[in-house]
């Protein structure tokens, strides 16, 4: 069920089609929104709308759909005592702009982003994987990923020793 509540109405207003869905789950509004306009959006968020933590920030891979990933940003209002979830559709080849100016913890949880999905951030102070070895290939939480076969080359090439699964 589409959601009309007052901070989609302000957000709508603002920022016109860049608002591309809004919906209601379990009393958290949930808003699709533009790729390109994600910074000054969240800007807005924080200051104007008094979402002032990043609780969480992570992505949802869907392989088989055009912009494959779901770039996730759930905010918190402490004054507000209220969530805001923030969804942005992005393609396999596409960047997207780093949030960490505006939340510094947003720099670890792109650095995750980028290591498990390959989700580049532009803007990033230092992108590089956080997990896993630098020389490791791909990217484990896609969807498409072949754990067993990756696996098995890294601890042969890094380690000397078969894989024991």
């Amino acid at each position: 069920m589409p959601l009309e509540n007052e901070l989609v109405a302000r957000l709508k207003a603002k920022f016109g089609d860049a608002v591309r869905e809004a919906w209601t789950d379990r009393k958290q509004a949930i808003l699709v929104i533009e790729r390109e306009r994600l910074g000054e959006i969240v800007r807005h968020c924080r200051d104007a709308e008094q979402f002032n933590f990043l609780a969480d920030l992570t992505a949802v891979d869907w392989p088989r759909r055009e912009k494959r990933f779901d770039l996730v940003l759930n905010l918190y209002s402490f004054s507000k005592n209220e969530r805001l979830r923030l969804k942005v559709h992005v393609g396999e080849a596409e960047a997207v702009s780093s949030v960490a100016g505006v939340w510094p913890v947003a720099n670890w949880l792109e650095r995750e982003c980028f290591d498990m999905f390959g989700i580049r951030f532009e803007g990033h102070p230092e992108l590089k994987r956080i997990l896993l070895p630098e020389e490791w290939q791909g990217h484990p939480l896609r969807k498409d990923y072949d754990i067993l076969t990756q696996d098995t080359a890294w601890v042969r090439e890094n380690l000397g020793i078969e894989s024991g699964q």
